[in-house]
């Protein structure tokens, strides 16, 4: 989708005058006796002329009675809204600000002013009428979602969120409003919330695109594939799909298992918007997950010639040529990457990493370090130093070690969630016998993600090392959930493993060129 994935904010009109015979009453209960024969009078001309909308006829007879009670705010506020129906805003809030001045507490006063303020950009004045309107009446739900809508537009989705909630019932047929605590949920880790909100988004606006497409993202990261799929459907749909559109329908079907359709998706997004570098990537990682490092290469060149100073392509090809065994074209495409986007530390750590897996440590280990000292703060190139002195067989005691030891802390202080830190970490202390260290390590990992492996076994085999029997009744549960984490592993690599992508020779001249990929179970006659 052409902009951000999530709606941005639209105006939108929720006070008005209501009630208006209502409103009268309310002024004659402030007013002396001598007051009260002159409002009676008018109300009820004001009143007919405000229904039959001749807010000129209104404000005179305001203005009239004002002559009278000069001190009734109830009057000045029926002068404003007719000022305000007539267009003129800044008479209107002069009149709400002496109804104001006389009775700072009057709500219609606050909420007829809060409306101008707003609709004229909703600064700091409104944004101070607005609080005292809810703090006043904390039920006022036009008032919250005036608030909220604020919020969102100074970046605050912790307050905005707060004050959509409070006000459900005034957004609900509100798209802009719904759309941005929709967003604001998403941005707060509360996915399963903004479902719900997006859900109610699609309901009340069915062909609006954006709206299906914020429900398809958030029902993605929750892992409701299917649910996405449905959702999308009408978009794939169209005789002019949007690019994007297509992106987040591949992603959906790969995660279903069809990969054929995610294909053919991803294809028809790269042949409508060929300098979208985020396609090709995208094209890469289905690539690699399905062992199809050749088709990958095939695709990233075709996105070359369309972008060819787009640093992370050539990441992207380096990775599928190392897995290819092609080492050298996988290296050339690292430095081509680092020189068009030197700022960029993911090639250098892809060069590690391609220098690791061709067991040349020693140079490997130099690259990381050159890195460091350019980027002393970056937790991932501190990870790979204690990984690849690890790999390097260093021994407990020697300095190695130590550095290995020192690089993984490093990492973990830099970034307390590291995941991978942790599990280095957590080894290098059941290597030196450390075993409190290590089981604290290993726990730490497994809080970040219940699922890491590694970080089990590493604190099984720290727990059947330690001298507390407590701990130590944990090791049935322990090994019988890294047994079970293990076959649901198989089961994954076999479903990602099922199909291989096979592609007849692309010219990566014309993207234009591109065929329709035939997906097919290893085996078959056409599989490679």
């Amino acid at each position: 989708m052409s902009g951000p994935p999530f709606l941005g904010a639209r105006k939108m009109r929720l006070f008005g005058i209501s009630a208006l015979t209502a409103l009268v009453a309310l002024a004659l209960s402030t007013t002396t006796a001598s007051q009260q024969s002159a409002v009676r009078n008018s109300d009820g001309a004001i009143e007919a002329a405000m229904a039959a909308r001749n807010f000129s006829a209104a404000s005179a007879m305001a203005r009239a009675a004002l002559e009278q009670s000069p001190r009734n705010p109830k009057l000045w506020t029926l002068e404003a809204i007719a000022l305000s129906r007539l267009g003129e805003a800044q008479e209107a809030l002069s009149a709400y600000d002496h109804a104001l001045e006389i009775a700072p507490d009057y709500l219609p006063a606050l909420e007829g002013a809060a409306e101008l303020e707003y609709n004229r950009g909703g600064g700091s004045r409104a944004l101070a009428l607005l609080d005292r309107i809810v703090r006043l009446s904390p039920e006022n739900s036009t008032a919250h979602a005036m608030l909220g809508v604020l919020a969102y537009q100074h970046h605050d989705c912790r307050r905005a969120a707060k004050h959509f909630e409070a006000s459900r019932d005034a957004i609900s047929s509100q798209p802009a409003a719904l759309a941005e605590y929709g967003s604001c949920l998403v941005n707060l880790g509360r996915p399963e919330e903004a479902l719900s909100v997006f859900a109610s988004l699609v309901a009340l606006e069915p062909q609006d695109a954006r709206a299906r497409y914020n429900l398809a993202v958030v029902e993605l990261a929750r892992h409701r594939a299917r649910d996405a799929v449905v959702t999308l459907q009408p978009l794939v749909e169209k005789a002019q799909p949007d690019p994007d559109v297509l992106d987040l329908a591949s992603s959906a079907y790969e995660e279903t298992g069809d990969t054929p359709t995610a294909v053919k998706l991803l294809r028809q997004a790269i042949v409508l918007d060929p300098k979208q570098v985020r396609h090709y990537l995208d094209f890469a990682t289905i690539s690699f997950a399905h062992q199809s490092f050749e088709v990958g290469v095939d695709m990233m060149n075709v996105g070359l010639k369309e972008n060819p100073d787009a640093a992370p392509l050539y990441v992207a090809r380096g990775v599928l040529y190392i897995q290819l065994g092609k080492y050298d074209k996988g290296e050339a495409d690292f430095a081509a990457a680092n020189r068009l986007d030197p700022r960029q530390t993911s090639a250098s750590v892809a060069e590690g990493l391609a220098e690791l897996e061709q067991s040349n440590r020693d140079q490997a280990l130099s690259t990381v370090r050159r890195q460091i000292a350019t980027h002393p703060e970056d937790a991932f190139l501190r990870y790979l130093e204690g990984q690849i002195l690890f790999e390097r067989g260093a021994d407990p005691g020697t300095v190695e070690f130590n550095d290995a030891v020192h690089a993984a802390t490093r990492s973990l202080e830099l970034r307390p969630d590291f995941v991978l830190a942790s599990d280095l970490l957590g080894n290098l202390y059941l290597k030196s016998g450390e075993i409190e260290k290590s089981i604290a390590q290993s726990r730490r990992a497994l809080r970040e993600n219940p699922s890491d492996q590694e970080a089990l076994y590493h604190l099984i085999q720290a727990l059947r090392k330690t001298k507390d029997s407590k701990a130590r009744e944990e090791l049935p549960l322990l090994v019988k959930r890294l047994a079970a984490l293990r076959t649901e592993s198989r089961n994954q690599e076999a479903v990602q493993n099922r199909y291989k992508l096979y592609e007849p020779p692309v010219d990566p001249g014309n993207v234009n060129e591109i065929r329709g990929s035939q997906v097919n179970k290893p085996g078959s006659n056409n599989d490679q």
